[in-house]
């Protein structure tokens, strides 16, 4: 008896113990964690559709427990019914119920796909702050054009402030993310895409390259810090003191493949750095992009 008690238990112990164990993972998870409008309106849609889908899952969990018991082998008072054929009423549940939650699904994504738009600017009461990402091998690269300055793996600014990102890639296709500020966006050579952010409060995130890039791919993080003005201001001067600038020479040896690089600033930029950084992967008659040496051919 008791040997058949402890296998009952086992696995309904090892599903209990899953089931703590994801629960844990969920309450610490920084997308149910928003730190700014577009990462909570993501996670309101993410849980607006869980609960429309469990409309679905809820009943079929309950009848199917239901029904295991009522038709239990020991039940001699159950129906049994062997030429039952059809029932209109069990047609019409089974598929109309599915067909609204499709549709309710349906409409829950269209309405935030457009009010999500990566593209779409924050409405805010101040200009937004542009920042032009670069992905490479395993780093990230943001260029402040309007500072004149460029910083690896570390992107501030000013909290309350809307930050829209130009981002691209030179090497393979990378998956910016920063989950408690936005949601993911591809960067791919040649390419431009565009994110907004925005932090209600100062703090410290986590952004990551979202999509495997290769050997680097696990260390492809960089810290994500929203200020205040006064401290933003102070981040810049400090990058503005910075010996290294961001020159074609200093460029070409940045964009070679690397790991853990530590967070380092540059006090200047070469102009158009970031458009002939895509421009390298267009067609051949364009002319040499910065960082790459006439006549040499772009990485692919």
């Amino acid at each position: 008896m008791t040997q058949a008690v402890d296998k009952l238990l086992r696995p309904v112990m090892a599903v209990g113990a899953a089931f703590l164990a994801s629960a844990c993972d969920l309450r610490h998870s920084a997308v149910l964690d928003p730190k700014g409008p577009i990462a909570l309106a993501q996670r309101d849609l993410l849980f607006d559709a869980f609960y429309v889908m469990m409309v679905v899952i809820v009943p079929i969990i309950v009848l199917t427990l239901a029904f295991a018991w009522r038709y239990r082998a020991s039940n001699t008072k159950a129906t049994y019914a062997p030429k039952w054929a059809e029932s209109v009423r069990i047609d019409a549940a089974t598929w109309l119920v599915p067909a609204l939650i499709v549709v309710a699904v349906a409409v829950l994504v269209w309405r935030s796909t457009h009010k999500l738009d990566p593209y779409r600017p924050i409405d805010a009461a101040v200009p937004p702050l542009d920042v032009q990402v670069v992905a490479q091998d395993w780093k990230w690269l943001f260029i402040y054009p309007e500072q004149g300055i460029a910083v690896v793996n570390q992107l501030a600014f000013p909290s309350g402030r809307p930050v829209s990102l130009r981002i691209t890639s030179d090497t393979v296709m990378n998956s910016f993310y920063v989950p408690q500020l936005a949601g993911q966006i591809y960067a791919m050579a040649g390419m431009q895409t565009r994110l907004q952010l925005l932090a209600d409060q100062p703090g410290k995130f986590v952004g990551r390259n979202s999509m495997y890039s290769g050997g680097g791919f696990s260390d492809q993080h960089f810290e994500v810090v929203a200020m205040t003005q006064p401290e933003f201001d102070a981040w810049v001067a400090k990058a503005r003191q910075a010996p290294a600038k961001l020159d074609a020479a200093t460029y070409a040896a940045l964009a070679t493949k690397s790991r853990l690089n530590p967070i380092t600033f540059y006090s200047a930029v070469e102009p158009k750095l970031f458009d002939g950084i895509i421009a390298k992967y267009t067609h051949a008659h364009h002319a040499p992009a910065a960082g790459t040496p006439a006549g040499a051919a772009p990485r692919r």
